[in-house]
């Protein structure tokens, strides 16, 4: 038996379908209770209730109660990472679902990806900042430089309170969509809240994706345009 972390126990626990489609709805970022999550899955409450059990002890999902209800979350931004290079490789070896609807090309356009923009427009933001030299990519790691440590906190920024976060400040995603890198971490959280800030954008409350008004685009690309 080999030594160090064992795969197969959380491969089997996303692969299923059911289960696959309830942490899929859970990359929004929201915290959704078990019937919406059954509807998710397209399966009954009491066959959601085993698989949502299954998930909350091996560790990929956790569950939160307030008052009579009780509400389920990815448990990290570990999780939505795994799960967004997941579908990644999915997507490039041809593992396509189709759920035609309109918010399909909002969705690739722009999307949350658990708590950072993904879709078109994550990656034209993670372009633009390498671009403009306010952050240095090699692979999937990621940093700040001297002149983003500047210019973030013009924007709004304070990188101070995000070093205190245990999570990385900032990190590389791999957009399914686009198979190219977004920008994830603390950083890319506070990117996306300063978006919904400023007005520029906002969620769409069926789908995970993030609507930009005509003069909120504008004004993204005149910030992040490479």
């Amino acid at each position: 038996m080999k030594d160090g972390p064992s795969l197969a126990p959380i491969a089997a626990l996303a692969g299923d379908p059911a289960r696959a489609n309830m942490l899929t709805a859970l990359l929004s970022g929201k915290a959704l209770t078990a019937t919406e999550l059954a509807n998710e899955a397209g399966i009954t409450a009491q066959t959601a209730s085993s698989h949502l059990s299954k998930l909350e002890t091996g560790g990929l999902i956790a569950g939160v109660k307030q008052g009579r209800h009780r509400y389920f979350r990815l448990s990290g931004s570990d999780v939505a990472d795994m799960l967004e290079k997941m579908m990644g490789v999915a997507a490039r070896a041809g593992h396509l679902r189709t759920r035609p609807g309109p918010s399909d090309p909002q969705v690739r356009k722009a999307r949350v990806c658990y708590d950072h923009l993904a879709g078109e427009m994550g990656v034209e933001m993670f372009d633009g900042l390498a671009k403009g030299g306010y952050i240095a990519s090699r692979g999937d790691d990621v940093k700040i430089t001297r002149k983003g440590e500047a210019f973030f906190p013009k924007i709004g920024i304070d990188l101070s309170v995000l070093a205190q976060s245990r999570r990385p400040l900032c990190k590389s995603c791999l957009d399914w969509s686009q198979r190219r890198s977004h920008l994830a971490g603390s950083l890319g959280a506070a990117l996306l809240d300063r978006i919904y800030d400023e007005g520029w954008a906002m969620r769409d409350r069926k789908s995970r994706a993030v609507l930009f008004s005509r003069s909120g685009e504008s004004k993204f690309r005149s910030m992040f345009a490479a």
